[in-house]
């Protein structure tokens, strides 16, 4: 199958390119603007490979878009590309509105576009499928989860671009028939994650002897998803999902940011102890505007309906991602070093 990802050198989407080509042996066109979240070093695994291709443009450039459908004719998409860190949303919307709207709409008609020029085989095994969060469902009261059918209740300009860019994708169903497919995920983790990040921070932050701030009181729950596991979800509901559906992507691994932050700190005393407890560098922080309280995925629909399930529970994950962080200075120092002054910040998506 030849798949044209969108984001690619994303954290997450780079993760999906990995195992495309590395494990399944399809062939990847890595669309990415190469923004500052985009970085080809994350894909050093597959580069090489005759199945990768890398192609830089702006999913908001239509000519572009128009230019590399014609020239690769995929099989798929799997759209990932977007603005994605509600603390920058806050300071800057306009590009997350330009990006993760009008981009969505620009990749959906050159797509659309694309998959009319096809013959009625190739239009019938065609797919779209439109990447989004679990933050388009606004935020949980301390009992139950989000499904499917959850109102959305968007509370950031992040998650509001997100939601809206979800209904030009379901809108594209109904209204032209377009073969989309769309998942909603918890918060991922996981190598390559970026430096300013929840937990890839905490992870750096606290190897530098600094501080490791979090907001509030630490009280904030998230579900957190291990990256390689919404991989292998997101080619599950490409390739056999029912179009014009949702399907939520979760791990079942709530925590409160502070639970994650003192598992972190204990996993460092284990294995890179020092003089003190890696948990005295906690500082409470003041809490972001519109801060979600807690979100929660039911993945039901995806493991009864596709057979998915997680590999990784948070011990395990988290555990395999302190120590790769350990080892793999060489990718996280250089965008340590450009983003110092990001050290704030803690959605992790």
């Amino acid at each position: 199958m030849k798949i044209l990802v969108t984001g690619g050198a994303g954290f997450i989407g780079s993760a999906l390119c990995r195992y495309l080509v590395g494990d399944l042996g399809h062939t990847v066109i890595n669309l990415d603007k190469l923004t500052y979240a985009g970085n080809l070093e994350t894909l050093k695994e597959v580069d090489a490979s005759p199945n990768y291709h890398f192609e830089q443009a702006d999913i908001c450039d239509r000519a572009a878009l128009d230019r590399i459908f014609s020239h690769y004719k995929p099989d798929a998409v799997m759209h990932l590309a977007a603005e994605s860190h509600v603390d920058r949303s806050i300071t800057g919307a306009g590009e997350f509105i330009q990006t993760n709207i009008v981009g969505t709409f620009h990749i959906l008609e050159a797509a659309r576009a694309f998959w009319l020029s096809l013959d009625d085989t190739r239009q019938e095994a065609f797919r779209f499928l439109h990447v989004s969060t679990d933050e388009v469902y606004g935020s949980l009261g301390a009992e139950g989860l989000f499904e499917e059918t959850t109102a959305y209740d968007p509370s950031s300009p992040y998650s509001a671009s997100k939601a809206s860019a979800d209904h030009l994708a379901n809108a594209w169903v109904e209204t032209y028939g377009f073969p989309v497919v769309i998942s909603n995920c918890s918060n991922n983790y996981g190598p390559y994650h970026l430096p300013e990040k929840l937990i890839p921070l905490m992870i750096l932050n606290a190897l530098d002897g600094e501080d490791l701030p979090v907001y509030g009181d630490g009280s904030n729950i998230r579900d957190w998803l291990y990256v390689d596991d919404h991989a292998k979800a997101l080619f599950t509901i490409m390739s056999t999902g029912r179009i014009g559906e949702k399907y939520n992507v979760g791990g079942r691994n709530e925590r409160t940011n502070l639970e994650v932050v003192t598992r972190i700190c204990a996993i460092l005393d284990d294995i890179r102890p020092k003089n003190s407890p890696y948990a005295d560098q906690i500082k409470y922080v003041t809490d972001r505007p519109g801060h979600d309280a807690r979100y929660a995925i039911d993945a039901t629909k995806l493991e009864t309906e596709l057979g998915w399930a997680a590999q990784e529970n948070f011990e395990s994950g988290i555990r395999k991602t302190v120590e790769w962080y350990l080892a793999n200075e060489w990718w996280w120092a250089p965008l340590r070093a450009h983003a110092a002054e990001r050290k704030g910040v803690l959605k992790g998506k």
